[in-house]
């Protein structure tokens, strides 16, 4: 419970500090969008944790009124659509990765409701109120991967996943392209533990690979830090920046903003011209969606020739003269 609350009060806390990223202005709006979050996880959990942030922010410099419910389960997931637009939501955001065909059909209902959700699938031309998205931070993955490969002294490199889904498949094959540009020698350890949050089964398995001889660890999961930190290995972070938890274990994050993609559905929203896109866009790092976290207590710790790889990569990347592969197949050991 302990840890329940604090990750709470940090996604509180630094609720303001996004509202910058979003772009939003620091004036309440006459008229605030009407939104809604449905999640099946914790609001804490890393990915739903990015959207929930965002929306805090955007309802503190006025733009939304936010509510949200989490812990629902794919079979009530239908329900709960339903009851926020009947009650006049303008714009529902969630994830629905297990009911996919039911949330079209909800969204088909309520064609005055516009629909934002992170999906595996493509928009459906002709649903025209239901957007998806997706994390696509690839970018940053794989330079979190140069770090891992210049880092490791056994190139033995563990890696956790909830389920092997595109949305996971292709930050971990960034990262592992990326621990090749260090480590061209390494060699990969990796498990899906069939959950989006169960901290104590990823900690298990992660503490298996530790066993295996890997130690540097991909903590595409909550649990892994905690498996890195006991067994005195190093852990990647993903999605969000965890080193003030971890800060001798945690090297480097991928991190995600999903502050640009609310941004543009809500400027479609206001505009009345929200449409069936595909907002994954917003989530590349030139578009401000993805980004390197500091090195933190890792600073002169990291080698200098992965540095000036790091800042020749992602200068690249920004300018578009480099692209990192997405791959979106299930990666293998």
């Amino acid at each position: 419970m302990t840890i329940r609350l604090t990750r709470r009060h940090l996604l509180a806390s630094g609720a303001a500090a996004s509202t910058l990223a979003l772009g939003l202005p620091l004036r309440a709006q006459a008229a605030p969008i009407k939104v809604a979050g449905i999640y099946t996880v914790p609001v804490e959990q890393q990915w739903v944790s990015r959207i929930h942030l965002a929306a805090v922010a955007a309802q503190e410099a006025g733009e939304i009124e936010y509510t949200y419910t989490e812990n629902v389960s794919n079979t009530d997931y239908p329900r709960v659509m339903r009851e926020y637009a009947e009650g006049g939501t303008q714009l529902i955001l969630g994830e629905v990765f297990g009911v996919e065909q039911e949330a079209r059909e909800v969204a088909m209902d309520y064609p005055d409701t516009a629909f934002l959700v992170g999906s595996s699938f493509k928009p459906d031309g002709s649903l025209e109120n239901f957007g998806v998205f997706d994390n696509y931070i690839q970018d940053a993955s794989y330079l979190t991967g140069i770090v891992a490969g210049a880092m490791s002294k056994t190139g033995n490199i563990g890696m956790v996943g909830g389920f092997p889904i595109p949305e996971v498949n292709r930050l971990m094959h960034a990262f592992m392209a990326g621990v090749k540009e260090t480590r061209p020698d390494a060699t990969f350890q990796i498990s899906f533990i069939g959950s989006w949050f169960d901290p104590p089964k990823a900690k298990e398995t992660a503490i298996a690979m530790v066993e295996g001889g890997a130690d540097v660890l991909y903590a595409e999961r909550f649990g892994v830090s905690d498996a890195a930190m006991e067994k005195g290995v190093l852990a990647i972070g993903n999605v969000i920046d965890t080193q003030a938890d971890y800060p001798q274990t945690v090297v480097a994050s991928a991190l995600w903003d999903f502050g640009p993609t609310l941004a543009a559905a809500l400027a479609k929203v206001k505009a009345g011209d929200f449409a069936s896109d595909d907002y994954g866009i917003y989530s590349f790092m030139k578009e401000g969606g993805a980004s390197l976290a500091p090195f933190g207590t890792f600073e002169g710790k990291i080698p200098a020739a992965a540095l000036e790889l790091i800042a020749a990569k992602q200068a690249a990347i920004m300018d578009g003269s480099f692209e990192v592969e997405i791959d979106d197949s299930e990666p293998s050991a």
